[in-house]
């Protein structure tokens, strides 16, 4: 019997372990199998652009994985039962099997219970929130109010872009703090100067404790125009992890050990926004596609060393930078220490830009490659399997 593997997942994080799996373990006696709620691979860090009309090429998952013998499963994952090894999918046979599960459901926008958020609010954290904000946004005329909620680095994009793309709306943004704080001081002086050129008004220390249909309210009753209110004030993953009954931490991701092995259930792997996984500095990796990565490759890595005997090697759990898109000519790249505090080196202006435009590139290059290098000798039999029968590519 071949080894099941199903991945819950094609985001950033799911979509590149799956090809790194069938890149290299032997179809002969291993299947991986991708569940996933739309046919395309949706880039998340351009759903801002396509938000206030950019014209986005999504490729489909079908294309993606054509070739690799990976198996697509178009649907959505309601439960999972980690003593049964079973998946449960919308659709008909709804229930899959797992030998070993790597869970990368990814991550939505957080409403922390904030009132009017759910009726009233707009995000761009999927294709389908995006793609409704962007029909709200066509429809708003000259002099229309457009807040974003939240100063992390999805908010300060989707107010730049949106700013840029369209000089005719007066856009604001909202911080619980001050913009940038975790900058340099050159590179928050940058992003200062960025927000005045692009005509954006800041509302700093400002807690929005209510959404209403033209407005927001602040905690102490300020009240900010708004036709429009995009909410980007975090991320939350789905509940179906903690329901399960895997271990989860406070919020609700999976507790992994350092190889993104469930601490509860060891056929069961994390990777992207729904682990909770420890990095090399001892602090919980953010939610970010820079985590994605990193945890991905740690699970693909391990679950190809477990099945095929190997040595599981340590993939580096370190950031290096944050990259924040200013609109489509302008970035920063802020480097960082061990510790994540912002170093006093950063890039800006066009070349940052440049950089940040050839790091979507090459995600998007890397998805639409999934089996790249495929190794074209002879695979052979490890020689102390976890599960026997399963080969690993030279």
């Amino acid at each position: 019997m071949k080894h099941r593997i199903v991945v819950l997942g094609a985001g950033y994080a799911g979509a590149f372990a799956a090809g790194n799996l069938a890149r290299r373990l032997s179809p002969a006696d291993s299947e991986i199998t991708v569940v996933n709620a739309v046919p395309d691979f949706v880039e998340r860090m351009r759903l801002h652009q396509l938000a206030i009309g950019q014209d986005l090429t999504f490729r489909k998952l079908a294309d993606v994985f054509a070739g690799t013998g990976v198996r697509l499963r178009l649907a959505r994952v309601t439960g999972v039962d980690p003593e049964r090894r079973t998946v449960a999918v919308t659709g008909e046979d709804g229930e899959l099997t797992y030998d070993t599960l790597l869970y990368a459901l990814g991550s939505s926008v957080a409403h922390h219970g904030v009132p009017g958020v759910a009726e009233y609010a707009f995000d761009v954290t999927g294709r389908s929130s995006a793609l409704r904000l962007r029909e709200r946004l066509a429809g708003l005329g000259e002099g229309g109010t457009v807040l974003v909620v939240g100063e992390g680095l999805t908010g300060i994009e989707t107010a730049t872009e949106f700013a840029e793309s369209r000089p005719d709306l007066s856009v604001a943004l909202a911080a619980r703090g001050e913009l940038g704080a975790w900058l340099s001081p050159k590179a928050r002086r940058h992003l200062r100067q960025a927000f005045d050129r692009l005509g954006i008004t800041v509302h700093e220390h400002t807690a929005v404790e209510a959404v209403e249909p033209t407005r927001a309210i602040a905690a102490d009753g300020t009240s900010i125009p708004a036709d429009v209110t995009v909410w980007s004030a975090g991320f939350a993953v789905h509940p179906i992890a903690a329901a399960s009954g895997l271990e989860v931490a406070e919020t609700g991701q999976i507790v992994v050990d350092r190889t993104m092995r469930s601490v509860s259930h060891p056929d069961v792997y994390a990777a992207g926004d729904c682990a909770y996984a420890i990095g090399d500095n001892g602090r919980p990796l953010p939610m970010s596609c820079a985590s994605a990565g990193f945890t991905n490759m740690q699970a693909t890595a391990a679950i190809i060393a477990r099945l095929t005997g190997g040595e599981i090697p340590t993939v580096g759990l370190k950031y290096y930078g944050n990259h924040i898109s200013l609109g489509r000519r302008d970035a920063i790249f802020q480097m960082v220490d061990e510790d994540v505090r912002s170093k006093s080196w950063y890039l800006g202006g066009r070349t940052a830009a440049r950089l940040k435009s050839g790091v979507l590139k090459g995600a998007g290059w890397g998805i639409a490659h999934p089996t790249f290098g495929m190794p074209k000798r002879k695979r052979r039999l490890a020689t102390a399997p976890d599960r026997a029968g399963v080969r690993v590519a030279a």
